[in-house]
């Protein structure tokens, strides 16, 4: 039987990528950066997941104003990086696993959540960032990743509390497919930022760390926080973080917090980082 054993939430800034890409990780803007995701690397490949369930969100790179699915789940063998008008990132192809994606699918819309099944898509810095800043630089991703891609940037998104239950349902799912599988769920995104208006570059610590401190411990009141709580409190992009309750969601009520990491700015953003261990069932 599959199991989700753990859970990761990370900011997915692009100029991470940027800076991994053009071997900037040890200049001194970046170092406390990736300083902050030493643990991680280490325990993710102690850990060896078999599969990492990927929920993120398209810049504009897979779907487009024309196209915009709530919830979108990768059932393909593979995902090709996308060009954000800059050519591809230059990251290894992402393997799929699809029969893990189409049994979720399935096992999903039968609970009633009304996912959109795409079996081809490019993906681009929301779900290659995280993989580098975990993976490092391999010639092949050491894992087969499932990509999610929620709709944070059209209006409405998702709340909160609705992405908390999907990633029950996800949990439920996985938990019912028969081969013997080690998954992870990562929640990507965030933390508070502004891209654009007078609050261009807007940042707010300590809502940041109370959404932290509420999803290790009270999820439920994380899930309650509403759209305008968030575009108020952790800027117009903060929404992102309704994707962090989908892994939440995923893990058990109790979790062990191995690693919290935060760190303002990079790129005009707070990075924020955990890294969540099931406890009991």
């Amino acid at each position: 039987m599959a199991k989700i054993f753990a859970g990761l939430t990370t900011s997915h800034v692009p100029a991470i990528g940027a800076a991994i890409d053009l071997g900037k990780t040890q200049d001194p803007y970046w170092k406390p950066v990736f300083d902050g995701y030493e643990f991680a690397k280490k325990w993710v490949a102690e850990a060896k997941p078999d599969v990492v369930i990927l929920v993120y969100n398209d810049h504009a790179s897979a779907f487009s104003l024309e196209i915009i699915p709530t919830f979108a789940l990768g059932c393909a063998a593979e995902f090709q990086p996308a060009d954000e008008g800059w050519g591809p990132r230059p990251v290894p192809v992402v393997k799929g696993h699809s029969e893990l994606a189409a049994h979720i699918a399935q096992s999903v819309i039968l609970d009633e959540f009304d996912l959109t099944i795409v079996n081809k898509m490019d993906v681009d810095h929301g779900l290659t960032v995280p993989l580098s800043l975990v993976f490092g630089q391999p010639t092949e991703w050491p894992c087969r990743v499932i990509p999610l891609a929620v709709n944070v940037v059209q209006y409405p998104p998702p709340t909160g509390n609705r992405c908390f239950n999907l990633g029950k349902a996800i949990r439920k799912a996985v938990e019912s497919f028969p081969a013997d599988l080690r998954v992870m769920v990562w929640g990507t995104g965030g933390m508070s930022h502004q891209l654009q208006g007078p609050r261009a570059g807007f940042i707010n610590k300590e809502f940041d760390s109370r959404f932290m401190d509420l999803l290790i411990n009270d999820p439920a009141a994380a899930a309650r926080i509403g759209h305008l709580e968030f575009l108020r409190e952790s800027g117009s992009e903060g929404i992102e973080l309704v994707m962090w309750l989908i892994a939440r969601g995923a893990l058990t009520r109790e979790v062990r917090t191995l690693q919290r990491f935060y760190h303002v700015p990079a790129s005009n953003t707070a990075v924020g980082h955990l890294v969540l261990e099931n406890v009991g069932n």
